[in-house]
């Protein structure tokens, strides 16, 4: 399977994780607790089968940079959280340093 298509299943699956982590109230939601351990145990697993092809850097950048910025703007569409031009300009110099990490490696 093409590695960067994991990739991305890693980014969705630590993306819906974190959005279980905050829905699961500091784990007192057993549902949403399960969310919790099978997003982020999904989201390691194909970044782990990711990082037999893509270079260690270059693949944490992506995960973390993508998921962190994703993660942000579910927050806002989906719990309501403060959108401000601070955060924007945020989401495009961490998504601008995963391109420019790509590019170099």
């Amino acid at each position: 399977m093409n590695p960067y298509i994991l990739l991305a299943a890693a980014i969705l699956s630590e993306i819906f994780g974190s959005s279980m982590l905050k829905l699961s109230n500091g784990f007192q939601k057993v549902f949403a607790s399960i969310g919790v351990v099978v997003g982020m145990g999904s989201s390691f697993y194909c970044l782990s089968l990711a990082l037999k092809s893509i270079p260690l850097g270059t693949a944490y950048a992506i995960w973390a940079g993508v998921g962190t910025a994703l993660t942000a703007l579910v927050g806002v569409l989906f719990w309501k959280e403060s959108f401000h031009v601070q955060k924007f300009f945020g989401m495009v110099l961490i998504i601008g340093g995963v391109v420019i990490i790509k590019l170099a490696g």
